[in-house]
């Protein structure tokens, strides 16, 4: 795909996505949905990236959706199949249940105001940075509609539910203290430190961690809030664990600790992946 409102580049084993409409503080359109799920796409089907980061061109992240564009968010509608009876499906919502599904750690590197869906498509990110001047607003009830992007179900889990309601029912603007306090942001830097930190994490995992392990974890930890008894989870962890344990790269991981060496880590996401991924499709998986 021909990427007019995203910059993508990789290298060194980290993808990095830039929304580029600075000039509309990289409000959200229809075209940028279609551009990052189609990164997202690229970036699973690359082995050489192992890590991603998400950052805003100019002084925001992302203002929400563009109001005035004729493509604008609210206007993106997805039917799912060819019943056009059924309800359209948010694209705001495809475009972060792809982040989601992600198989490499997503990080956002918040550089500026995050409103609307422009912070709701954060949630699905696995660790978020973000500028001391950054600005956050759940701003939906304000304009007349709801929450989107699946927030519903991603917000609560990150922040709580008493946070959630109490962001989203007044659609008031949130500080970045704020945010860093309630545990939406990990961690505040200056505006000329926030890459160069989103960075550093990035390297570290795509440096010093197995990609196949970092898939399973990340689907493991993000599907396991929906678990209602530990048992499930214990399943699923012994046969990861069962399954990785013989691997290649758990023989790496163990050589290399021994002979006090960086690990060079053989299994591949494209071609490593255990035969029982992905299980939540699995009929019997409850």
């Amino acid at each position: 795909m021909d990427y007019q409102q995203i910059r993508y580049t990789a290298q060194r084993g980290i993808a990095t996505i830039t929304l580029d409409r600075p000039d509309h503080l990289n409000a959200f359109t229809g075209r940028m949905t279609k551009e990052l799920i189609d990164a997202f796409d690229r970036i699973d089907g690359d082995d050489e990236v192992r890590a991603v980061i998400v950052t805003g061109a100019g002084r925001a992240f992302c203002a929400g959706a563009d109001l005035r564009a004729e493509d604008g968010i609210l206007e993106t509608a997805v039917h799912d199949g060819e019943d056009t009876a059924l309800p359209p499906r948010d694209g705001g919502g495809v475009m972060t249940l792809r982040i989601f599904r992600c198989l490499k750690p997503v990080i956002a590197a918040i550089n500026g105001p995050a409103v609307g869906v422009g912070v709701t498509m954060t949630l699905p990110m696995d660790i978020r940075l973000a500028s001391e001047g950054a600005r956050f607003g759940f701003v939906f009830a304000r304009r007349g509609i709801v929450p989107e992007a699946a927030s519903s179900y991603f917000l609560p889990r990150v922040v709580g539910i008493s946070r959630a309601l109490d962001w989203c029912l007044t659609g008031r603007i949130i500080s970045a203290a704020e945010a860093l306090e309630a545990g939406l942001v990990r961690s505040l830097y200056p505006p000329d430190r926030l890459l160069e930190a989103a960075e550093a994490l990035a390297r570290d995992m795509a440096e010093n961690c197995a990609p196949v392990s970092l898939a399973l974890t990340r689907q493991l930890l993000w599907r396991g809030l929906g678990m209602t008894d530990p048992m499930e989870a214990h399943r699923l962890d012994s046969r990861a664990i069962s399954s990785r344990g013989a691997s290649r790269d758990a023989a790496e991981g163990i050589a290399a600790f021994l002979e006090k060496r960086p690990a060079v880590f053989p299994d591949k996401v494209s071609s490593d992946m255990p035969g029982y991924f992905p299980w939540w499709q699995e009929p019997s998986f409850s």
